[in-house]
């Protein structure tokens, strides 16, 4: 007890330091603070109203020179020229010059953003910090293999750059002894990508007309004594091994940022990003250009979506609409019964010089330009063959069903088959396993349809819809679905040979307890028979669990297809 009462005890005072700090450099909490929770720290409605509380229900507003930026980033004394120099030589992107500067400040024992970098968590969730017994429970998963990759590029990185331009400029900035490692730059990393923001910046204000203009030379924070202090890591594209994560995305319908062009900057704001993540979000934050809503010229703030925000509550905003694979490995949790999951598959592109006809093929899939990667939501199965809910068709769906039936149509040779409002997989996949799965006569039946074509119009080459009608009335779509029935199959059983089956998982979380912190007393081990578990081993059972649930419901649409499909060819 007496040990958690100096941590609250300190927890506290930490929090004071960095309220004031956000203070001192014109932000400001109106009926709002900033308090621990189960996630770290958050922010949460005070604990009875305030009077501080704007009519117009702003919580949070931070003046956009308080941000972390690339701009920001190349505007220091000592840090901007070199990482001027190296992103000009296109060595360098800019996330990498936000999770540099994030580096090099926490390793300045005087640094001006001590108050923040002091709030920010030690140790994250994602997979890049698991311990080796935690890290297997995520074999034969996407994220075992991409987090493998990512941390060699990380260190590679680490080794080649960072480590010995941040000894030179710690010696210049007057630290003779530092204590640089590579666990600095992956702290660094999780942050940037634990807390960035796409904001929608005004373009007056990343582009000012004159030096004076704001946003010109961002200044060094102030400290609490109103001192000043001295003044891109792109996320690995993991070729078919992940989808192409993306940095949290502006909320849907906040995009008041003023007259003028926007220009999307990816950055950290401080205060608001203590903001967590919730499927039912009770804010939303937005860019003020002019003032006019926040009263701060060129700021970011955030707006309660609640009539009235329940005292003592957390304010949550939304983080989009990501599964748990990105979930994962971006900011270290999961959701269970994630209704956002989704499954990514793919044809391994490194297989496609084995296969016959490769290099035609090849072809094809540019003039196509056919996917061989494709993310299927959970979402999709409503609207399969087998639904697991009633919900409404999206307009996105009903215009992939459009564009799939105006691609079946060339000249009546093939009906169109039956189930294609059925059919679950995006065309551009589909188009790519076509493509891939056909056979030797298949081709010069497509072969001979263009060559018909062309002769028919010389002067004209066919169009990307036309090749893939004639790939489609060549093959059908039996091939393709032997071929996606097979990748499923083989997912699933990469899958279940390193984790055992979907009901083995649930059967672990059923009994599982989760150890939170290695502080927890082991006594709660045998409490009521549950079996403890750490909470990324948890997140990882979480994670995996779903993956198979939705390889198994999506193997069931594919197999359904197929069947169809072989049905309709012998007709």
């Amino acid at each position: 007890m007496a040990a958690a009462a100096v941590t609250s005890s300190e927890e506290g005072a930490k929090v004071q330091v960095f309220v004031d700090w956000l203070q001192v450099n014109g932000a400001e909490l109106r009926g709002c603070t900033i308090n621990s929770s189960p996630k770290g720290f958050g922010i949460f409605a005070d604990a009875q109203g305030s009077s501080d509380v704007s009519d117009d229900d702003v919580l949070v507003v931070v003046p956009l020179e308080l941000a972390i930026t690339p701009m920001r980033v190349l505007q220091e004394p000592l840090l901007g020229p070199e990482c001027r120099s190296m992103f000009e030589q296109g060595h360098v992107d800019d996330r990498f010059l936000i999770i540099l500067f994030l580096t090099f400040e926490r390793l300045r024992p005087l640094s001006s953003w001590k108050p923040y970098l002091d709030m920010l968590p030690t140790r994250f969730g994602n997979p890049l910090w698991f311990s080796d017994d935690d890290f297997l429970e995520l074999k034969g998963t996407n994220l075992y293999d991409a987090t493998l990759l990512q941390k060699k590029k990380l260190l590679s990185l680490y080794h080649d750059k960072v480590e010995p331009l941040l000894n030179k400029l710690l010696l210049l900035d007057g630290v003779s002894e530092s204590n640089v490692s590579f666990d600095h730059f992956l702290w660094a990393n999780s942050v940037f990508w634990s807390r960035a923001l796409n904001l929608p910046l005004p373009h007056s204000f990343v582009f000012p007309q004159n030096q004076e203009d704001v946003g010109a030379c961002p200044s060094t924070p102030a400290t609490d004594s109103h001192q000043k202090g001295k003044s891109l890591l792109s996320l690995l594209l993991f070729l078919c091994l992940i989808p192409v994560f993306k940095i949290q995305d502006q909320v849907p319908g906040a995009t008041s940022v003023g007259s003028g062009d926007t220009v999307w900057v990816e950055g950290l704001v401080p205060g608001i990003d203590f903001c967590n993540h919730d499927l039912k979000p009770v804010a939303t934050w937005e860019v003020d250009g002019t003032g006019s809503v926040s009263k701060v010229p060129f700021s970011m703030y955030l707006l309660s979506v609640a009539q009235n925000p329940i005292p003592n509550k957390e304010i949550t905003i939304s983080y989009g609409d990501k599964g748990n694979e990105e979930l994962l490995y971006l900011y270290g949790f999961v959701i269970e019964n994630n209704p956002d999951d989704y499954l990514m598959v793919h044809y391994p592109v490194e297989a496609i010089p084995s296969i016959p006809f490769s290099d035609s093929k090849g072809q094809l899939l540019e003039a196509q330009k056919a996917q061989l990667r494709c993310l299927l939501p959970k979402s999709l199965l409503d609207h399969g063959f087998f639904p697991q809910t009633t919900s409404k068709v999206r307009e996105s769906d009903e215009k992939e069903k459009a564009a799939r039936s105006c691609n079946f149509s060339w000249s009546g040779q093939r009906k169109i088959p039956t189930y294609v409002n059925k059919l679950v997989f995006p065309e551009d996949f589909m188009t790519g396993l076509r493509t891939i799965a056909m056979q030797e006569d298949e081709i010069y039946k497509f072969s001979a349809m263009l060559e018909e074509l062309v002769e028919s119009r010389p002067d004209e080459q066919p169009s990307e819809t036309e090749v893939r009608m004639a790939v489609w009335e060549a093959c059908g779509d039996s091939g393709a679905l032997q071929l996606l029935v097979d990748l499923l199959n083989a997912k699933m059983m990469k899958l279940e040979e390193n984790s055992g089956s979907e009901e083995q998982d649930a059967g672990l979380l059923e009994e599982a307890c989760v150890l939170e912190s290695h502080d927890q007393p082991r006594e709660l081990e045998e409490e009521e028979g549950k079996r403890m578990i750490s909470r990324n081993k948890w997140s990882s059972v979480v994670y995996r669990r779903g993956q198979k649930q939705l390889t198994r419901l999506f193997l069931k649409e594919a197999e359904h297809a197929l069947h169809l499909a072989l049905s309709s060819d012998h007709c």
